[in-house]
């Protein structure tokens, strides 16, 4: 098998990083200029490291992951260009799975997974510990808070807030646009859905542009959330009503 590796020669490279196996250093890794790879980095086959991006110490890097790209537009796309964006910066034992694509302009905390073929945009902060599943998506400009979990298939709109210990289960839907991409109207109102500390959105609900999920509030599956969901409460149904409170015992943050 035929294997490269294209180092930059402004790329800073630290002690006992391995690219693919440990044994085969060339390994289809390319690591672009003014790239810092940290002490003990695991970058697999086949895995970019765009340029500028900062990898933490003993974070591992899957096979074919993409760190640091830069975002691409369709030529009809309502977003601006932009010119000055900040290089990626991953923290200290993250883990970027196998097929992810985590963009520039964005900040990792320590500890953080990133799970196969999933992908975090531009100018998003995640806290640490955070977890991302299996090809979920979070788009530009959002903020997700510590310890957070978004599972398989979730879709993070751009402009969205989740707090601490918020927990996303698989395929769970959110929206920014009541317009749902009619008239130039809509860019006036257009916005993310909050979920604060401790907030918890079951399989498959749908929250409507600008939904504020409260504190440690419970929405069932396969609701359609169309107002904001007052804190220590359980939503559910179409449209979401509030049917009764969450269980003190499942309680994180009681004030």
């Amino acid at each position: 098998m035929t294997t490269q590796a294209v180092i930059d020669l402004s790329a800073r490279v630290g002690k006992n990083v391995k690219l693919g196996n440990g044994v085969v250093v060339r390994a289809n890794v390319i690591i672009e200029d003014n790239s810092i790879i940290n002490d003990g980095v695991i970058i697999d086959y086949g895995a970019v490291v765009r340029s500028g991006t900062s990898i933490g110490k003993g974070t591992s890097i899957g096979a074919n992951a993409i760190v640091g790209q830069a975002p691409s537009r369709a030529r009809t796309s309502t977003l601006s260009a932009d010119s000055d964006l900040p290089c990626l910066k991953v923290g200290e034992n993250c883990q970027i799975c196998a097929g992810a694509i985590v963009y520039a302009g964005t900040v990792l905390g320590s500890g953080c997974f990133i799970a196969d073929s999933a992908q975090v945009r531009e100018h998003c902060e995640l806290g640490e510990n955070v977890i991302v599943g299996n090809s979920a998506a979070i788009e530009n400009n959002c903020i997700i808070g510590d310890r957070t979990k978004i599972q398989t298939g979730a879709y993070i709109v751009a402009g969205s807030v989740l707090e601490e210990d918020v927990f996303i289960a698989p395929m769970v839907t959110t929206t920014n646009d009541n317009f749902i991409g009619r008239t130039e109207e809509r860019f006036k109102y257009r916005k993310g859905v909050t979920v604060r500390k401790g907030g918890r959105i079951a399989g498959n609900a749908v929250i409507l542009p600008g939904v504020i999920i409260g504190q440690e509030a419970l929405v069932a599956a396969g609701s359609v959330v169309t107002r904001d969901v007052p804190p220590f409460k359980v939503v559910m149904g179409v449209p979401a009503k509030v049917v009764r409170d969450v269980p003190s015992e499942q309680i994180i943050y009681r004030d």
